[in-house]
């Protein structure tokens, strides 16, 4: 009778233990009895009733991720492999929505099967219309394109995508090549536009630099002779101021006008040696060759004077 008794107690602290369920933070558990769909359990300790409630399965609410690679063909048979990553999670936490996650498939693997083979044909349809030259600049479009078919489905599961995310796309070996060698003789012809231009643009200011040079220096010889002339003529403008002076004076003190001449003579001579730098200047300095020059001089003397 004693064991028997212990036998009860057991039992019976089992099944009050067996009352009481915990269920963790970012999951709810779904309850079913003999069976059928009953209720949710929130996070937390929860009341069951021992016996005829069962957890049926626990659903996390957080983020998940899932990976994916898959290949796809382009519109000219180039093959494409992709590598993708994807976020979703349980819309929320309400009845329908966690019924259909717990009962539209019939365990995660059949879920996740489904869901990869959606984005693997949403992304196959989407590639097979465009040319491999196309893709790696269609990344943002293929992302929605996936997105637009696939939130919809996601939804009748009781899943929302957060985001998707398509982290390599590559070729053939034989394509990259090519592609390559497309990119160098791309960059190539660039880099020989850029230095052609660099250089015409070198030699057109060159040019323009002589050109201004040119004139600049034209301007400046200009001057320099309207200069040159405007001093010799003053030169010459006060000589004859001179010479008109002096003989003035010459003719009121009464004096012969080849006293005048005959000091010109000598002081050009003086001139020559002063500033001759050692050249070599021959003058006839004869008497002979001075009386020939002042009968030179007075003779071109006279002649302005009858003019």
């Amino acid at each position: 009778m004693t064991t028997t008794y212990y036998i009860i107690i057991g039992i019976s602290v089992l099944i009050f233990f067996s009352c009481f369920i915990t269920v963790n933070q970012g999951t709810v558990a779904v309850i079913t009895v003999f069976g059928k769909y009953r209720r949710i359990m929130s996070p937390g300790l929860n009341f069951k009733i021992p016996l005829i409630e069962n957890v049926y399965k626990r659903i996390s609410i957080q983020n998940r991720s899932v990976e994916l690679e898959f290949q796809a063909i382009t519109q000219d048979q180039a093959n494409v492999y992709f590598k993708a990553m994807l976020l979703y999670a349980v819309v929320n936490q309400s009845e329908d929505i966690i019924k259909n996650v717990a009962f539209k498939f019939v365990d995660e693997k059949n879920f996740m099967q489904t869901l990869i083979r959606t984005i693997e044909g949403t992304i196959r349809s989407f590639v097979a219309t465009k040319k491999q030259a196309e893709i790696l600049g269609l990344r943002t479009e293929i992302v929605l394109e996936v997105k637009q078919h696939l939130d919809g489905t996601l939804e009748n599961w009781g899943y929302h995508m957060i985001d998707i995310q398509l982290n390599d796309i590559t070729f053939d070996e034989e394509i990259i090549k090519s592609m390559s060698k497309v990119v160098a003789s791309s960059n190539l012809k660039a880099a020989a536009e850029n230095e052609g231009q660099a250089l015409l643009i070198t030699k057109t200011k060159a040019a323009e630099a002589e050109g201004n040079a040119i004139k600049i220096s034209a301007s400046a010889e200009k001057d320099a002779a309207m200069m040159r002339g405007q001093g010799v003529a003053l030169f010459r403008e006060e000589v004859a101021k001179g010479m008109a002076a002096a003989a003035k004076e010459i003719t009121d003190a009464n004096m012969d006008a080849s006293f005048l001449l005959f000091s010109m003579w000598t002081e050009s001579i003086k001139h020559f040696a002063e500033t001759g730098k050692g050249n070599v200047i021959f003058l006839d300095g004869s008497p002979e060759g001075m009386q020939k020059t002042m009968q030179q001089m007075m003779a071109t003397n006279m002649m302005k004077e009858k003019k």
